[in-house]
């Protein structure tokens, strides 16, 4: 039978990806192909197939890449291919968003659609400023308006004098706009000295609001040189924004922090800073994959019942070997009577996933850390085994074998460069947008190097942060200086390090 086609026409929110529905992931996830505008936040897409294909329509300052009437053809000929297609919007499809005239043609077309709503910039940005729409002290009305009407009509259908009563309004898309809409307010009753704010990349760590009156506010924004995306909010209730501002406030708000290590691994690490409210930067300068050959970790897993002690240095390690062990047609039953170590928490975490309890975790989460947790220990005649990274420190291994143990070192993968283009990264920090770099192994430090040219030098206000001092070792030897390094060596630790750095810049 021949697939039926069909168009989810969502709204992917405001920019902060969090604020993304589930209904929205649901169908992001399942569709061929994806239609999107220029506002849809780079990390919506993670929630996409990686075989699904990318169509891009966006407009930027009125500059469309393509007609909107191509556009609409280009969802009834995705969909008559029997595709399910993702019409991506920013903020809600419905509200100013032509989501409605798209889902017109596709019902003249007889094109099966669903309406995902969205988490509108209208309401969303205002509440990340500190301003609330409506307040009992201030107001219990609200008006959404377009700042930027069709402009082949012949006459503004804003009707000003019912616009002017309304206790708060919230102008989309008003900045070029910005002394029309202020002149028509006035004329039409609202006070000079209404508090009045224009908000730009809202709900971003990019988020930049400029607060005044109607009479100061166009001024301003001219000296400020204040561009869209922004929308423009009138009315007392912006005056709660000196009580009532959370989100700028945050301790990491608006700095950019480069993520090296694989993306995959960066959830955790990410959500993290986008809590204390700094923008994640992903430039992974490594990449995992599997070793040459499985021999060596074969051979283990087929001897298993031989080990007294599996010691895992990474989460990674825990991924290859357990993957290895389900293709051997094992599960952890092979492993009644093996005692497992795991170098720290989040490594013994990944263990435990599995189903299985860790024996061993050392209080200091580095290689020497494991070597001090068995000193106290019986090793004679034990064995050992630690599947790892083909490249490792042998710090384990060498100091096992000394305490008597018989340790065999597999294996599990490898760790290679991404092989990132590194103008990406140098335009980022042209354009301001980094303020830190993190590097979470040597590998990636490393492979950074590799990545940048062995010529390129820290700039002065960037900040290095290390997780742990093996990895400041490597950033030193590479001659990169490093002004974060925390303990524990875990990246709750390492996040909170770069928060303490910048309050004591403060």
């Amino acid at each position: 039978m021949k697939k039926r086609g069909k168009v989810y026409i969502i709204g992917a929110g405001p920019g902060d990806p969090g604020l993304i529905t589930l209904r929205a992931v649901e169908c992001l996830r399942k569709s061929d192909v994806v239609v999107y505008d220029y506002l849809v936040g780079s990390e919506i897409f993670g929630f996409v197939r990686e075989d699904a294909r990318l169509i891009y329509v966006g407009k930027k300052g009125g500059d469309h890449t393509v007609s909107q009437n191509r556009l609409n053809e280009i969802l009834v000929e995705e969909a008559v291919e029997g595709n399910l297609v993702a019409r991506l919007k920013g903020g809600d499809p419905f509200i100013f968003g032509r989501g409605g005239e798209e889902a017109e043609v596709l019902k003249k077309a007889g094109i099966p659609f669903e309406v995902i709503p969205g988490i509108t910039s209208a309401i969303a940005v205002p509440a990340y400023a500190g301003i609330p729409l409506t307040h009992r002290s201030f107001t219990s009305t609200v008006a959404f308006v377009t700042g930027h009407e069709d402009p082949t009509k012949e006459e503004s259908g804003i009707d000003w004098d019912s616009i002017a009563a309304v206790g708060t309004v919230v102008f989309l898309m008003g900045v070029k706009n910005l002394p029309q809409i202020v002149a028509g307010l006035r004329a039409h009753g609202k006070e000079p000295d209404t508090p009045a704010a224009l908000i730009r990349w809202g709900t971003t760590p990019d988020q930049d609001t400029l607060a005044g009156t109607l009479e100061t506010i166009v001024a301003e924004a001219e000296k400020r040189k204040f561009a869209p995306p922004a929308i423009f909010i009138v009315g007392g209730v912006v005056g709660l924004r000196d009580d009532l501002n959370w989100f700028e406030t945050k301790p990491l708000f608006g700095k950019g922090v480069v993520i090296t290590r694989p993306e995959e691994q960066s959830r955790e690490f990410a959500a993290l800073l986008r809590d204390a409210g700094a923008r994640p930067v992903f430039f992974p300068t490594i990449k995992i994959v599997p070793p040459e050959c499985y021999d060596a970790l074969d051979g283990a897993i087929e001897n298993i019942d031989t080990y007294n002690w599996i010691i895992f240095t990474s989460a990674n390690g825990v991924k290859y070997f357990f993957e290895r062990l389900r293709q051997q047609a094992r599960d952890i039953r092979d492993l009644k009577g093996v005692k497992l170590c795991t170098i720290g928490p989040a490594t013994a975490a990944a263990v435990e996933r599995m189903g299985i309890k860790v024996d061993l975790v050392p209080d200091r989460f580095i290689s020497e850390g494991v070597v001090t947790a068995f000193e106290g220990m019986s090793l004679s005649g034990q064995r050992v085994l630690i599947p790892r990274a083909e490249v490792a420190r042998d710090i384990i291994p060498a100091g096992l074998t000394r305490l008597g143990a018989c340790v065999d070192v597999v294996t599990a993968y490898k760790t290679v460069s991404s092989g990132r283009d590194r103008a990406e990264l140098l335009d980022l920090i042209a354009r301001g947008k980094v303020d830190v770099l993190t590097f979470t192994s040597p590998s990636t430090v490393t492979n950074f190097i590799t990545i940048m040219g062995a010529e390129w030098t820290t700039p002065e206000d960037l900040k290095i942060a290390c997780i742990g001092p093996v990895t400041e070792a490597a950033a030193n030897t590479a001659g990169m200086r490093t002004d974060i390094v925390q303990g524990p060596y875990v990246i709750a630790g390492l996040v909170e390090a770069i928060i303490n750095e910048f309050k004591n810049d403060k």
